[in-house]
């Protein structure tokens, strides 16, 4: 597996990072909006702005995030499927990207076409979307941060390395 200088290494998590809490803050946004309209605000404004971050911010810095994180654990020690930490944050953040991209970003582009007259069970989606989205990103967050789990136990398919583990040791 290739591995990168130290620096390169920091860029690339530099990069990781900052792509991460763009996504994260164009999250936090699409909430505000969808709350600010569950409150009483003018969904024929403040629809459009959602779709408009969506489809210019959240998707293409969710793809991002995504490229830079499979880039930067097949670059360094981690690996992409050594560490079950490492495991889950690339099943949670692929799930996350297609939900973006296949459900969520069609959905604030129809938001904004229909304005007032978007029903309010996919008013509710709206802010339900990326409430879980944010928690998501915390819990991704979390495990980078604490890294738990451990190394993942690689099993050995070969017969002569089986045979010679399972040999009784002589002292």
């Amino acid at each position: 597996m290739p591995r990168i200088p130290p620096t390169a290494r920091k860029a690339l998590l530099t990069l990781h990072l900052v792509t991460s809490l763009g996504w994260l803050g164009a999250d936090l946004v699409l909430l505000t909006l969808g709350i600010a309209v569950q409150r009483g605000g003018d969904p024929a404004v403040f629809y459009p702005v959602g779709a408009v971050v969506g489809t210019v911010l959240f998707a293409p810095l969710s793809v991002l995030v995504w490229l830079i994180g499979v880039a930067s654990a097949l670059l360094t020690p981690w690996g992409l499927l050594r560490y079950r930490w490492v495991l889950v944050k690339l099943v949670l953040t692929t799930v996350m990207v297609g939900l973006v991209l296949f459900l969520l970003t069609p959905n604030l582009r129809h938001a904004a076409a229909l304005g007032a007259a978007l029903p309010d069970r996919d008013r509710a989606d709206l802010v339900i979307a990326p409430a879980v989205s944010t928690s998501l990103m915390i819990i991704a967050t979390a495990l980078s941060t604490y890294k738990p789990w451990g190394r993942r136990q690689v099993t050995r398919t070969t017969t002569a390395s089986s045979a010679r583990n399972s040999a009784p040791r002589v002292p």
